[in-house]
């Protein structure tokens, strides 16, 4: 088993772990993922290259360009609508072969389109929630209202003065409680977007009649109250995380990895399937901390090049800003590669699981 010591331990084996995998890490971009993101970019009805296949989502990408957003955030926009066209062109060859015959398919594509208008300010709604969390901002922000939630933020002064972390411990615990307060936003944004969906149905003629559209709002309500357990069952961790402290067997650091392994271990697999995710999970998390370390280095650069911009020097903007462009469309790739792994993860637990629960 892996373990994890964060006090008095010089040699840390999950970092020689995270130093052999990411010398292979050249190896795996040219796998299963690299696949669709180095494929040629495509052409609109110009003839002009676009970044993506579909309109709307170039649409959507064209406005974050002249919106200012943080570096990060415009890769993880990109990324997002990287997976959105890759569902969407998967639906539409359904459709061709005639399956999704009741919409919920097209329902949730749609319903996770508006979700990524509401994540990234675009929906025509002003958000006053903070939208900016990435790693060099968490460094900034006032510990007194870090989470904006009187529960997590109750709890986390009470793990930071508990004494029972060191500094590390402190930084994987905060990790920990940023993610939970990532998906309690993804939740509201979630809520509000099914509230305003039915709003529609309600005042439109809908093409979906009787036991069908039943059927779709059932679903809707039933993704929900899966968010809001998964809520819960990560508040209850990170309770009892910061009342007994990190133990000396904890398998992985990442929340997002951490969130898989719980979700895992509840799904009533057996214990070789176990063993299979669990090593998957390892390498998946070796993916995440590249993917921060990347989104880390692509902040730094943007600083810089803002730095050499204000000097002046022709020669040393367009150096610096080719730097930029190239570490931007690899933390685009990485960004994707990861939550395209991160899917496919999720959706093998929870298959896996619904076998055994059916038999």
């Amino acid at each position: 088993m892996t373990t994890r010591r964060l006090r008095g331990e010089t040699t840390h084996p999950r970092l020689r772990y995270l130093v052999v995998a990411l010398c292979l890490g050249a190896c795996a971009m040219a796998g299963k993922y690299s696949r669709e993101v180095n494929e040629p970019k495509p052409s609109g009805s110009d003839g002009q290259t676009v970044e993506f296949r579909i309109a709307k989502l170039n649409q959507v990408w064209e406005k974050a360009k002249r919106m200012q957003l943080s570096p990060v955030r415009l890769t993880e926009l990109h990324s997002d609508l990287k997976i959105q066209e890759k569902d969407e062109m998967q639906w539409k060859k359904m459709k061709v072969e005639g399956l999704d015959e009741n919409g919920e398919k097209e329902a949730q594509l749609r319903r996770n389109f508006n979700v990524i208008l509401a994540k990234y300010g675009m929906d025509g709604k002003r958000d006053t929630r903070p939208l900016e969390s990435n790693y060099l901002k968490d460094h900034d922000t006032k510990e007194a209202d870090a989470f904006d939630d009187p529960r997590l933020d109750k709890l986390w002064n009470k793990a930071k003065s508990s004494g029972k972390f060191s500094s590390e411990e402190l930084l994987s615990l905060k990790r920990e409680f940023q993610h939970h307060k990532d998906k309690i936003h993804e939740y509201n944004i979630l809520m509000d977007t099914v509230s305003r969906t039915e709003e529609i149905h309600k005042n439109v003629i809908s093409p979906l009649e009787g036991d069908t559209k039943e059927h779709v709002l059932h679903q809707k309500h039933t993704e929900l109250k899966q968010k809001m357990r998964d809520l819960n069952q990560g508040f209850e961790r990170l309770r009892k995380l910061s009342h007994e402290g990190f133990t000396e067997d904890s398998e992985f650091r990442e929340p997002r990895v951490i969130e898989l392994w719980e979700a895992a271990k509840r799904a009533n697999l057996s214990d070789d399937e176990l063993d299979s995710i669990k090593e998957e999970l390892h390498h998946f998390e070796t993916k995440v901390e590249k993917h921060s370390h990347y989104q880390e280095q692509l902040e730094l650069s943007h600083q810089k090049l803002q730095h050499v911009e204000a000097l002046g020097d022709k020669e040393h903007i367009k150096r610096n800003k080719e730097k930029y462009n190239t570490l931007a469309e690899k933390t685009r790739e990485m960004s994707y590669k990861m939550k395209k792994h991160m899917q496919d993860l999720s959706n093998k637990i929870s298959q896996q699981g619904l076998a055994h629960n059916e038999l």
